[in-house]
């Protein structure tokens, strides 16, 4: 277990660094209310609770497959939202939504649910209390419901990515988004097919 730590803390230090190497001057920064901004503070939100699920399931999970998988998820997004902080801080912005606003305004355009007013849960995100269902949960029941969360988790950032992809202003933001969209589609697969294999369905839309 240490060494699988020690790997996402050098994962997360080394998605800073490639983040501080390729923005631009700071006349390129972009505003507080702009796409890039939003879209970097709200998925960055969105990944740190995907990290905390699945450091959840590579500490606890009894089945090797979904620890493996856990881990590449924990590692992959510890690293994007690394390169997401650090963008946020060159841009001279809080490196999380501010806590008094509503997430996703910066969609107002997408025609998505979160309207022009944004929402206070992003699509995806588990409840309070499924995480703390997730908790206490054991063994199998774990591992699937694990599974069937993250599965939402991933179909939920996808709007916020594939719209980023496509909108936002700076290439470097529209080229992470396009990666994270392209990664996270390609798990929806993987993990849909876990849960069936084993013997469960995905949540209920």
């Amino acid at each position: 277990m240490a060494a699988a730590v020690v790997v996402l803390l050098v994962g997360a230090a080394a998605g800073m660094l490639i983040t501080l190497a390729s923005v631009g001057s700071p006349e390129e920064a972009p505003g507080q209310d702009s796409i890039d901004v939003g879209f970097a503070q709200d998925m960055r939100v969105h990944h740190l609770q995907a990290i905390t699920m699945a450091g959840m399931a590579r500490d606890r999970s009894e089945d090797t497959e979904v620890r493996q998988l856990a881990f590449d998820i924990e590692s992959t997004q510890l690293d994007q939202s690394g390169q997401l902080s650090g963008w946020l801080t060159v841009w001279g912005q809080p490196t999380l939504s501010p806590p008094d606003q509503p997430h996703m305004r910066w969609m107002a355009g997408a025609h998505t649910h979160a309207d022009t007013s944004g929402v206070d849960l992003m699509p995806g995100m588990a409840t309070s209390e499924e995480l703390m269902k997730l908790r206490a949960l054991k063994g199998t029941e774990f591992t699937v419901y694990f599974l069937q969360l993250m599965l939402r988790h991933h179909e939920g950032g996808l709007s916020m990515a594939t719209y980023a992809a496509d909108h936002a202003r700076l290439g470097y933001v529209r080229n992470l988004a396009q990666k994270i969209a392209s990664g996270q589609q390609a798990e929806v697969t993987l993990l849909t097919t876990m849960i069936k294999a084993r013997g469960a369905q995905p949540l209920p839309g």
